[in-house]
């Protein structure tokens, strides 16, 4: 996805111009509302981090690089502010489903085409489809390293190379995690699927 925001708004906005920085907000709003939202699943937890993630970046403007896409930037800010906020309600560990699904069941190509067609649906849609929100559910029940590849990956839409930069690893490890959020999602989904037929 290209940042279509004006280099001229960066620049002014780096100057600490109050406009320009309110222009950055209204253009980021939605893509970073809806990314904290299938992070964090919690309406207070996003609206915290949400507004945390925008402050961040109004303080740390000096540091971004004119020369590279602001998005990408501030989607590390969310992502580092939003496991924040997990960790910090974490107090027991999560227990998860330990069914082990046959690879038969799901293949990897279904398991992407639910995910990858559950991103073009209206947010509002969104809300009230029962498929949705079971992809949403297994996605809130994943481990947080996978959860974050996936979201970026299928709903935000970063490159291996973006990931790779905000989350300060190899490109061979964001692969190989988006191999086993795949992986697994297509497990969970096998048997979510299952008992809601029961």
């Amino acid at each position: 996805m290209i940042d279509q925001l004006d280099s001229k708004i960066i620049a002014r906005f780096m100057d600490g111009n109050e406009d320009a920085f309110r222009e950055i907000i209204n253009h980021y709003k939605n893509g970073l509302y809806a990314f904290l939202k299938r992070f964090l699943n919690h309406h207070d937890q996003v609206e915290d981090v949400f507004q945390e993630t925008f402050l961040q970046l109004y303080n740390s403007r000096s540091k971004f690089d004119p020369t590279k896409n602001l998005r990408p930037w501030l989607f590390t800010i969310a992502a580092n502010k939003a496991k924040d906020a997990l960790r910090k309600q974490r107090r027991t560990a999560a227990v998860h489903i330990g069914s082990i699904a046959t690879s038969d069941e799901m293949s990897f190509g279904d398991a992407l085409d639910i995910l990858a067609s559950h991103d073009k649906m209206p947010l509002d849609e969104l809300a009230q489809d029962e498929t949705a929100m079971m992809v949403r559910q297994i996605i809130s029940e994943m481990p947080e390293n996978l959860r974050e590849i996936l979201i970026l990956s299928y709903f935000n839409q970063f490159s291996y190379k973006q990931m790779a930069q905000m989350l300060s690893i190899p490109i061979g490890t964001i692969k190989s995690r988006l191999h086993t959020a795949v992986g697994r999602f297509a497990k969970e989904w096998k048997i979510t699927v299952g008992s809601s037929k029961k």
